[in-house]
């Protein structure tokens, strides 16, 4: 490919010295199996009090629900066209997903449709922080606080974001990062995080995470082993410093693209007082199918998140929900692309991307 869709490999050769030394700091000490630097390096990014180091971003979703205490007979809201980790997450508590249709601008879940989707069994809103673009936090607290419910932030595609002033992560009762390499803040693997401001939660995930013990063969309760490892731990330390530089790029990326395209196709549009982070950067065209073997002939790598709404999709069937009940995320499922995006896009690529696109879209 001439233009990478993530650039893993120029990513670590750019901070290969630095990666290598923390590497080698945790094959010294041996500590293999915590992460309390990263940790600590993290609450203190996002200005938060506590971050708990878990296995992947999915058990991040789970362990957070599961330490507030949903289970079987609750429901959960959430928006229709996430990936499926956000509603696994709710699914493994025992609880039940329930869908909402999304913004047709920013793609994130449409507020104005939430209220109806509550019900007696009603516990917590998972706010997707999709593409990168933050949601209207605002709006979905006034909600959850009219009605008693936790707002769980799933911030996989959120680091760095901020909504007026705020960083994601922050803002609702609690919330769930993935360190999944593609991420804009990566790991070398899998990893994850829950970050929240309420120690006793915290303490509650960290214990969930490890077994249900915080003492040596002391078990509380039946837990899981969920746990970011020190290597992990390390490369994300490493990264941490660079996030914000790499955003600051995709950001000045997702500008170019945006006037070189916005007279062709549908571009992304950035709402209110928030900093749109670009973990993803897509657009909405008529002839997906002719654009994407376009842009595979000129070597340029592109994809689809996400192709199949979940509440249409087969994991959800039992459900019974119908496509006509989320006429926005069926409707664009057939028409989103994402473009290349990275931090180290240069404005060539950038420029080859925007002729092909330029050349075939609809």
């Amino acid at each position: 490919m001439k233009v990478q869709f993530v650039d893993l490999k120029a990513q670590y050769k750019s901070i290969k010295d630095e990666v290598n030394q923390a590497i080698g700091g945790i094959l010294e000490s041996c500590a293999f199996v915590n992460s309390r630097s990263f940790e600590a390096d993290f609450a203190g990014y996002l200005g938060a009090k506590h971050c708990v180091g878990v296995g992947n971003g999915t058990d991040s979703l789970f362990m957070a629900m599961k330490a507030l205490g949903l289970g079987t007979g609750d429901e959960v809201i959430t928006a229709a066209n996430t990936f499926i980790a956000t509603a696994e997450g709710i699914g493994w508590t025992g609880a039940t997903p329930v869908f909402v249709d999304c913004d047709p601008v920013t793609y994130n879940i449409d507020v104005t449709k939430i209220e109806a989707a509550i019900t007696d069994k009603t516990k917590a809103i998972v706010p997707v922080h999709l593409y990168g673009q933050p949601a209207d936090m605002d709006a979905i607290q006034a909600i959850a606080d009219k009605h008693g419910l936790a707002v769980i932030e799933d911030a996989a595609q959120g680091h760095g974001a901020t909504y007026k002033g705020r960083k994601i992560g922050t803002i609702g009762k609690v919330a769930c990062f993935s360190f999944y390499p593609g991420k804009n803040l990566g790991a070398y693997g899998d990893g994850g995080a829950v970050v929240t401001n309420d120690e006793e939660l915290a303490i509650k995930v960290r214990k969930l995470g490890d077994h249900g013990s915080n003492v040596k063969y002391q078990h509380d309760f039946q837990g899981v082993n969920s746990r970011l490892d020190g290597i992990q731990g390390a490369v994300l330390s490493v990264k941490l410093r660079h996030l914000d530089k790499w955003t600051d790029r995709r950001i000045a990326v997702a500008a170019k693209y945006n006037e070189g395209l916005k007279d062709v196709c549908m571009v992304p549009q950035t709402i209110g007082d928030v900093r749109h982070v670009f973990h993803l950067y897509v657009i909405q065209v008529n002839n997906r199918e002719e654009l994407m073997n376009h842009l595979t002939e000129q070597g340029i790598a592109c994809g689809i998140h996400y192709p199949v709404a979940l509440p249409v999709s087969p994991a959800y069937a039992h459900l019974g929900y119908k496509a006509e009940q989320f006429p926005v995320a069926c409707g664009i499922a057939d028409k989103i692309v994402s473009l290349p995006m990275h931090g180290d896009l240069t404005d060539e690529d950038v420029e080859l991307v925007i002729t092909a696109v330029r050349e075939v879209a609809k």
